[in-house]
């Protein structure tokens, strides 16, 4: 299953903000609760996919995922 990610809302790291609206819409739809270390992929519906690994960054207060960038199809 694939998850909506802007993925222009990315971290100083690199990391994927999953706090948007279509993101939190897909978690919901698909009863998805995010958690350190969870797979998923990732799409912003018109011209990017990835695998990223969920993780909770400390310094914003939420949930992130770590993409290889040079892996966006």
């Amino acid at each position: 299953m694939k998850i909506y990610a802007d993925f222009n809302n990315a971290d100083s790291s690199g990391h994927l903000r999953l706090n948007c609206r279509g993101t939190e819409n897909d978690l919901q739809k698909h009863n998805i609760q995010l958690r350190e270390w969870l797979r998923l992929i990732f799409t912003d519906d018109d011209e990017f996919e990835t695998e990223g690994i969920v993780t909770y960054s400390e310094n914003e207060k939420i949930w992130v995922a770590k993409i290889d960038w040079s892996k966006l199809k």
